[in-house]
């Protein structure tokens, strides 16, 4: 196989990877708390590390996992940068614009923010397997497999994750 094949290649197989994860992507990196303004900048981030480990990839865990474990390290790199801790001005606020939609559309859109704020609350171990357990149903095996810890220790951090989100929803639940 020639170079320039080998490319070709490897090029249709990342389109076909982008295209199938690219929504799970996303949404893994905003419940991982990426801000929405930086999810498609952090979202390429992720794509770029895959495109160059793809040809590396040992198929030891499943693709949907391996790309997890690049999102949580993206999102981890994210948050420690220090402009991303500090406020950023815009001339104007965007407007906000409804859709007219039923009750249920309205309901998730608030329910999105507490959630978020929610899972602000947690520990980035405790909310890595939270996320991957109860939001993106993986198998407890493949999330202590990207964490990269033992199983126990996995179902470990769920408990306290889970208790934890718990108590802090019982506390905005009982605020005026």
């Amino acid at each position: 196989m020639t170079a320039r094949s080998r490319r070709a290649a490897q090029s249709d197989t990342f389109a076909a990877v982008f295209q199938q994860h690219a929504p799970f992507v996303l949404r893994v990196m905003r419940h991982l708390g990426v801000p929405p303004a930086d999810l498609q900048d952090q979202s390429q981030e992720v794509f770029v590390a895959v495109f160059r480990g793809l040809p590396d990839f040992s198929e030891r865990s499943s693709l949907q996992t391996w790309i997890y474990g690049i999102c949580v390290r993206v999102a981890s790199n994210h948050r420690r940068r220090a402009h991303v801790r500090r406020e950023r001005s815009v001339s104007e606020p965007p407007e906000q614009v409804s859709p007219a939609q039923q009750d249920e559309l309205l309901e998730r859109q608030q329910s999105r923010p507490r959630l978020e704020r929610l899972l602000e609350s947690l520990e980035p171990e405790q909310r890595a397997v939270f996320v991957l357990y109860e939001l993106e149903e993986l198998s407890m095996k493949a999330v202590a497999e990207v964490c990269g810890c033992p199983l126990q220790t996995a179902y470990s951090r769920l408990h306290a994750a889970r208790r934890r989100l718990l108590d802090r929803y019982q506390q905005t639940e009982s605020q005026p």
